[in-house]
């Protein structure tokens, strides 16, 4: 398959199947001309960094865990990339229990409601030196 059919194929560019090559995570065959020309192991392989990169790994990590064959490193950096994840997910709920707050609310203002001010308070921490205060709206 050409570049152009295997980019069609998955909705991408050209230019990041080379640049994925560039970076040692594609390895395309040549034909007698010099053309890449991809097989099913690089469909499958494309098929394996789309959905990393979904799960949010980065090209360099995905590149260290095909090029490791030690299952205890490839275990580590999973580690790491599942605790990463674990901390981008809590940030997406936060922000999401935000918009439902402000959505759910019937003050003009909704910084003024008691129950924003009380997300605004868990995420400074609860310093007794650090109030929100309340501001009348005009």
């Amino acid at each position: 398959m050409s570049i152009g059919a295997l980019a069609d194929r998955f909705g991408l560019a050209t230019h990041v199947l080379r640049h994925w090559e560039a970076m040692g995570l594609l390895a395309p065959a040549r034909d007698a001309a010099g053309r890449r020309r991809y097989g099913t192991a690089d469909l499958t392989r494309v098929a394996v960094i789309l959905r990393a990169k979904e799960a949010g790994l980065s090209l360099v990590t995905i590149r260290s865990l095909a090029a490791t064959a030690d299952a205890v490193q490839r275990r580590n950096i999973l580690r790491e990339e599942a605790e990463a994840l674990r901390s981008r997910i809590a940030a997406a709920q936060a922000s999401l229990e935000l918009i439902e707050c402000a959505l759910g609310c019937d003050h003009k203002d909704f910084t003024q409601c008691t129950h924003f001010r009380q997300l605004m308070t868990d995420r400074i921490g609860t310093d007794a030196a650090v109030r929100i205060p309340i501001v009348p709206t005009q």
